[in-house]
């Protein structure tokens, strides 16, 4: 995604607007939008837990088509896209005012890599 998960105070929901474009609440309150948000983000992160185990078992298989593996990839995809886009939304809200405040350091040593993630100084692999 490339917006913001957080703008303003605003949580960015588990839903797409019209033409793809973000949706967000303002504020994480007990609204009935956030509790809505909250469900929807359950169902999808319990959806990729169970893709992820059907993805084994079809990996396991050696009779699985090259259009059954393609069909999951896609479903895998999708998932991911649920799952990043609800990591965006949390972490921003880890950092905002009132719900734990500052973002935490990173540890002494450490720096993102060119594909964003944490390394060490000391971290041989890529």
């Amino acid at each position: 995604m490339t917006g913001q998960a957080s703008v303003g105070g605003a949580r960015l929901l588990p839903w797409s607007g019209p033409e793809g474009k973000p949706c967000y609440v303002i504020g994480d309150g007990p609204g009935h939008v956030s509790r809505v948000a909250d469900s929807i983000e359950s169902v999808q992160l319990g959806m990729a837990a169970e893709l992820l185990a059907h993805t084994a078992d079809m990996l396991a298989d050696r009779r699985v088509t090259p259009a059954q593996l393609r069909y999951v990839v896609a479903r895998m995809a999708e998932a991911l896209r649920d799952v990043h886009r609800i990591a965006e939304s949390r972490g921003a809200r880890l950092c905002a005012p009132g719900f734990g405040g500052e973002p935490t350091e990173r540890p002494a040593g450490s720096q993102r890599g060119d594909d964003g993630r944490e390394r060490r100084a000391d971290d041989r692999h890529g």
